[in-house]
């Protein structure tokens, strides 16, 4: 297929332009990830400034004088807002009409927001959770997208309300607090409710509002009123939370519901994971006048405690129940197994964040004084020493372990087990720090307990961080540097600190942690970012295609005898039961269709054909893959986009009779009066037909102005033709057309790979062709024959679809200068098939688009020839 050609050549040409707008469109993925540490750096430095009269111990104080009622009530409101974020799936599923069981939907969001609200970036995100979970659950990967889209945009405007109506009402109170007159307060308030209203009341009859090129299409009015009230619900109720942690009288309920609003807009405006540091700045920025500095900042770190972690571990909690079967037997525990199980990984690699971030400040922050005096009399200083910048080690490469967690490697299972093990007794060596052990006992429990889900055998040490995980890490280096300014502030510097050994000396310790981890981070972002280069495949062997060959015959995979073109490499399943066909383009490993072989063994291949893509610094395609094995792939991080839809016709109901065939039967008949004669040649026969048949695909190719294709298209190569059938038209005795064909030896289903007709060929040859064909491999016991696919067919156009289907869409309504869809969807359409939709996998960002060029270019051989069709 090249119908992505022209827009390839415009994109590369616009890359490769000159000018400081195409180096910021090259660089756009390094210069945000820039940007996001400076950004941090600058709130960092903006939080330092406005804590400047507050020191650590009165932050510890003010923690330890907060009562447990409060803490139980920041708990049962943390319950209430977690409960209302379970409705945004609600809605967003009954807005794309799609009706799923509660429990599932209810556990897919508390995890997906649980992950969201503390790591929110890469795999590690509320997006990549609903589309591992929602896959399994049956829903496609546009339904999916569309999912993400409400709950995004829903977030966003109710959020924007609630902040604008809570400035009306107390806009005097806030003013203050954040240095800007109540009346423009006001204002800006009243101006962006007026906006939102606007919005509304066009959207009422269309449900659509043109803004310039962007087109908002609108929930209806009933939807949009139960999306506000569980939007106004879960920020009261998290709004609260922190309410309650802050010391009494310190601020009004409503205000400070606006001045959190705000402070969490702004989070997600930064694209800091979790917003860490800019919420903090803000809330003690505006609080800060109110209220003692100290206590405030005693209320975040229980808030983000409370808030942020404790979900995490209930998520956690309730997964690892299920997946220990103690009621697997009641279908209501069976359907939240099948929902959840995937979703481990992704919530124990999230904690082993949050635990990797608690062990590098750990680092930084002194401990108590009671814990070093009981150390002094059991344990020795150089012990200590070592285990305390141990300790910030192991922190950085518990991070580093979380993203295999992620992955589901086995051998990152095994290093989290040995990290946190020794994690855990150095936690008690260095400190006695008795809150650090048990979360990392509870990990342990964790990975325990879901050990056989991490089953991918694939080097820990080939993983190379992608730049949102190096930005996170980024972002802990800078973070637990503020920290350590913070905490000791009154410590005047000198060369002399890093040389300081004393069980009271805990600045030098936290220095010499804080300068380990920044040296073990750099070495790791230096060698994430230096990728290796990318290596030639090499084709398959003698061997190879046998034992390939020897798969395919016992598939219904007609399209597998592609793999005979031997332009292909090939990749064996660990058992030998399957394998994959793929090539390589540019940084593109590119698998042609699903693994052929018996579907267990598929998820194993398929993993093990991204880790090999990815250890030779390429990325993994998977290219025309089919609905079944799409949860597979999300598994393995991969997105699925619609690339077409696939006509198969059920050959089992394939007869010539009635209304709706009548243009094909006088197709039929009129090519019998052409005097058109069908036959099938088997492949022993094949040779002596070799010189006309070359003839014939000459001609069709002059005629065309066209050249041969390859890797997903079959080429008139006479190795390859004489392995299959060829279905042959005479006319006069002569051969006007022909077509080979690709079955298997069960019998299931068949299909044509090569079509040519000569110029001379009667007008309707290939309907004649194709229709006895399919009466041919019906009384051969055939049971579907395979019309190929109708690319970009099947894409939604609605306002609602995904950016890539409508894309899709408009090149298939007004792209055929560059290949005829509308035309091969209409030829196809004779024979009344059933579309099934055929999807590109790859992982997400700009990964889709030059996948899809350099697919493109691979089917074409080349940029030439994909100008020459």
């Amino acid at each position: 297929m090249t119908f992505f050609s022209g827009r390839a050549e415009a994109n590369q040409a616009q890359m490769a332009g000159t000018g400081w707008r195409p180096l910021l469109r090259r660089n756009q993925r390094y210069l945000s990830a820039i940007g996001t540490l400076v950004l941090i750096a600058l709130f960092g430095a903006a939080i330092f400034h406005l804590t400047a009269e507050v020191r650590y111990d009165d932050v510890v104080s003010a923690l330890a004088e907060t009562s447990w009622r409060s803490v139980v009530a920041a708990i049962l409101f943390t319950g209430l807002s977690f409960l209302a974020l379970t409705f945004y799936d609600v809605s967003a599923l009954d807005y794309i009409r799609r009706k799923l069981p509660y429990a599932d939907v209810a556990l897919t969001a508390a995890c997906a927001y649980a992950v969201g609200n503390t790591a929110g970036f890469g795999a590690l995100s509320g997006g990549a959770i609903r589309y591992r979970s929602y896959s399994r659950l049956g829903l496609e990967p546009d339904e999916i997208a569309r999912v993400i889209a409400f709950v995004t945009l829903a977030f966003g405007l109710g959020l924007a309300a609630v902040a604008c109506l809570s400035l009306l009402a107390v806009g005097e109170y806030v003013a203050p607090l954040i240095g800007l007159d109540a009346f423009w307060l006001r204002t800006i308030a009243v101006v962006v409710l007026a906006g939102m209203l606007a919005i509304m009341v066009a959207a009422r009859s269309a449900h659509e509002v043109h803004i310039g090129r962007l087109t908002l299409r609108l929930p209806d009015s009933r939807t949009s009123s139960r999306q506000f009230l569980v939007t106004a619900l879960d920020l009261a109720a998290s709004a609260t939370v922190l309410y309650v942690l802050l010391p009494a009288g310190t601020i009004g309920w409503p205000a400070l519901l606006a001045i959190y609003s705000v402070a969490v807009g702004l989070g997600v405006l930064s694209h800091v994971p979790a917003g860490l540091g800019v919420f903090e700045t803000v809330i003690v920025a505006t609080l800060g006048q109110a209220a003692d500095v100290d206590a405030v900042l005693g209320a975040l770190v229980l808030y983000r405690v409370i808030y942020h972690v404790l979900p995490l571990l209930i998520a956690i909690v309730a997964i690892v129940g299920i997946e220990l079967r103690q009621f697997a037997g009641h279908p209501v525990a069976s359907s939240l197994r099948r929902a959840g199980g995937r979703m481990t990984p992704l919530l124990l690699a999230t904690l082993a964040l949050v635990l990797s971030l608690m062990l590098v400040l750990s680092s930084v922050t002194p401990t108590p004084d009671e814990n070093l005096a009981f150390l002094a009399n059991y344990v020795s200083l150089p012990i200590v020493e070592g285990a305390h910048f141990l300790a910030s080690l192991l922190g950085l490469a518990l991070f580093i372990v979380a993203r295999g967690l992620a992955l589901r490697l086995d051998g990152a299972w095994w290093a989290a087990i040995v990290i946190a093990l020794a994690a855990l007794l150095l936690s008690l060596v260095k400190a006695v720090a008795l809150g650090e052990a048990g979360m990392l006992a509870f990990f342990l429990v964790g990975l325990l307990a879901s050990r056989r889900l991490f089953v991918r055998p694939a080097s820990l040490f080939g993983q190379a961080l992608t730049l949102p995980w190096l930005t996170a890490l980024g972002v802990i280096c800078l973070g637990a540097f503020v920290v350590l300014l913070f905490v000791y502030r009154n410590v005047e510097y000198s060369h002399e600190l890093w040389w300081q050994f004393e069980f009271s000396a805990e600045a030098p310790r936290g220095l010499r942690a804080l300068l380990g981890v920044t040296i073990g981070a750099t070495a790791v972002a230096i060698w994430s970012l230096m990728r290796p280069a990318a290596t030639a495949i090499a084709p398959a062997s003698d061997e190879d295609m046998e034992r390939a060959l020897a798969i395919v015959e016992t598939q219904d995979m007609s399209d597998a005898n592609l793999v005979r073109m031997g332009d292909k490499s090939i990749m064996f399943s660990a058992d030998g039961r399957a394998f994959i066909m793929y090539g390589r383009w540019g940084r593109s490993w590119i698998a042609l269709f699903d693994p052929v072989g018996p579907v267990e063994a598929w998820p194993d291949l398929i993993w093990q054909f991204i880790e090999t893509a990815r250890a030779n610094g390429c990325r993994a395609v998977f290219y025309q893959i089919s609905p079944r094995g799409l949860a597979y792939y999300a598994d393995a991080g991969l997105r699925a986009f619609r690339l077409g839809e696939l006509a198969e016709v059920d050959l089992t109901r394939f007869e010539m009779k009635g209304g709706k065939w009548a243009t094909l039967r006088h197709q039929v008949s009129r090519g019998q009066r052409d005097g058109l004669e069908f036959s099938v040649v088997e492949p022993a026969d094949v040779p002596a037909i070799l010189p006309e048949l070359a003839a014939i695909s000459d001609a069709w190719l002059d005629h065309h102005s066209a050249r041969e294709k390859g890797f997903s298209l079959g080429a008139f190569d006479p190795q390859y033709l004489v392995t299959q059938p060829v279905a042959i038209l005479k006319c006069e005795g002569r051969i006007v057309a022909f077509a080979n064909i690709l079955v298997t030896a069960n019998k299931v289903e068949g299909s044509v790979d090569l079509m040519r007709f000569s110029p001379e060929a009667p007008r309707g040859s290939m309907d004649f062709l194709f229709a006895q064909l399919m009466e041919y491999l019906k009384a051969q016991g055939y049971r579907r024959f395979n019309l190929g696919m109708a690319p970009l067919s099947g894409m939604s156009s609605r306002s609602t679809a995904p950016v890539w289907d409508r894309a899709g869409r408009t090149f298939y309504e007004h792209g055929e200068r560059f290949y005829n869809f509308k035309g091969l969807r209409a030829f196809k359409s004779k024979f009344h098939p059933h579309w099934q939709p055929r999807y590109l996998a790859a992982s997400g960002g700009l990964n889709p688009i030059l996948a899809l060029m350099d697919a493109t270019f691979l089917i074409g051989g080349g940029i030439k020839g994909v100008i020459k069709k």
